[in-house]
């Protein structure tokens, strides 16, 4: 196993292997050899993996965060041959990629400290993720979910990135179980990440075009809406990134094997705004910076979002909070999005009501947030 061989020299020969340019240039010469080949042999095979085989050695090696980074953008730019036509170069850099990252990964777990572990495996992670190869997808998968919230961020970005999103949905037949797999594993750590990694889930649910996305964004929505009614919400402003993107499902078509409709979007569109409107109203012990969240959340939304699906400018919203008016922020929530004495201008254009009352009848009003607990 190279790997191991490489990590086991002893390092005071080469404290941050190719940290030196001359040593990183001298360390590219056969592999940019081999890229300007139109076919390939068994030794052209041997210098790629010999490649890949040192420059992940010397990530596990390299203490220097700069010196790191200078590795991931040398092995990144010799992904790729200089010929249009060479798969052969392709195929082999992303089988040796997926066989010394594992090994790394590996590896990884043996260092001392454990903060030093840590970096590697993120360090790792981002170089998968400058990749985009569904090669090392499931490599990504397996830190999902890791204790260390860092080493998740990477781990989703990795399997979420715009490059890989673009390949499961440009031949979806082929990659369909994977986009599949993905959405599965994500589903199972949305309740216990951070908005920032839920933001990143969210946009590649939006876009990838298999029906259990859909499912997945509308739990993501539910659990936004479960975390504003018992009041445990944290940065308030990735629901206005969660907003936009049920109100473009709004009037998407809509595929799926659940009998899942646009209505579904619409309801959790009007219940999550409506939560972030009432917890502005009754939110006394809010901070500066949730109340800007917030404020941010309303406006844009109403911007953005409701105009479009009413089909005519909105600005009450804004003109309620920059005075400071929570009764015009009442009105114009109960005008919007129903009472319950009345159905909303939303859920009438739209066709779409909140569940049925204990009667029987249908409601007209999104549930009501509890107060804020003492």
């Amino acid at each position: 196993m190279k790997v191991k061989r490489a990590f086991f020299i002893v390092l005071m020969v080469f404290p941050v292997l190719m940290a030196n340019s001359s040593l990183m240039a001298a360390s590219t010469i056969d592999i940019d050899h081999v890229r300007d080949k139109i076919v390939l042999n068994d030794q052209d095979f041997k210098i790629i993996d010999d490649f890949l085989a040192d420059s992940v050695g010397a990530i596990l090696k390299t203490r220097d965060f700069t010196s790191i980074a200078k590795l991931r953008t040398v092995i990144l730019s010799r992904q790729k041959s200089n010929q249009d036509t060479q798969n052969q170069y392709k195929n082999q850099f992303s089988e040796s990629a997926y066989k010394h990252i594992s090994e790394g990964f590996e590896l990884a777990l043996i260092l001392r400290p454990p903060e030093r572990q840590t970096r590697v495996i993120i360090n790792l992670l981002i170089l998968i993720d400058g990749l985009q190869d569904l090669r090392l997808v499931g490599l990504a998968m397996e830190k999902l979910k890791d204790d260390n919230m860092a080493v998740r961020y990477w781990a989703v970005h990795s399997v979420t990135n715009t490059g890989i999103l673009n390949q499961l949905n440009s031949d979806i037949q082929s990659n369909q179980k994977l986009a599949q797999e993905i959405i599965k594993q994500l589903k199972e750590i949305i309740s216990s990440n951070s908005p920032e990694i839920l933001a990143l889930i969210a946009r590649f649910a939006a876009d990838l075009n298999i029906p259990q996305s859909n499912e997945l964004l509308l739990r993501i929505a539910d659990l936004r809406i479960e975390r504003y009614a018992d009041w445990t919400v944290k940065y308030e402003l990735l629901d206005s990134i969660i907003l936009k993107i049920l109100d473009n499902k709004i009037n998407t078509p809509s595929v799926s094997t659940t009998g899942m409709n646009n209505s579904d979007f619409a309801r959790r569109f009007a219940q999550l705004y409506s939560f972030a409107i009432q917890r502005y109203i009754k939110g006394t012990n809010l901070n500066n910076t949730q109340k800007q969240h917030l404020i941010t959340v309303l406006v844009e939304t109403e911007e953005k979002c409701i105009s479009k699906l009413l089909g005519q400018p909105q600005s009450v919203i804004r003109k309620a909070v920059e005075a400071k008016d929570t009764k015009a922020l009442e009105a114009e929530h109960n005008r919007l999005l129903g009472s319950r004495e009345n159905a909303g201008l939303l859920p009438t254009k739209l066709g779409f009501d909140y569940g049925t009352n204990d009667d029987g009848s249908k409601r007209t009003a999104p549930l009501p947030l509890p107060e804020q607990p003492l």
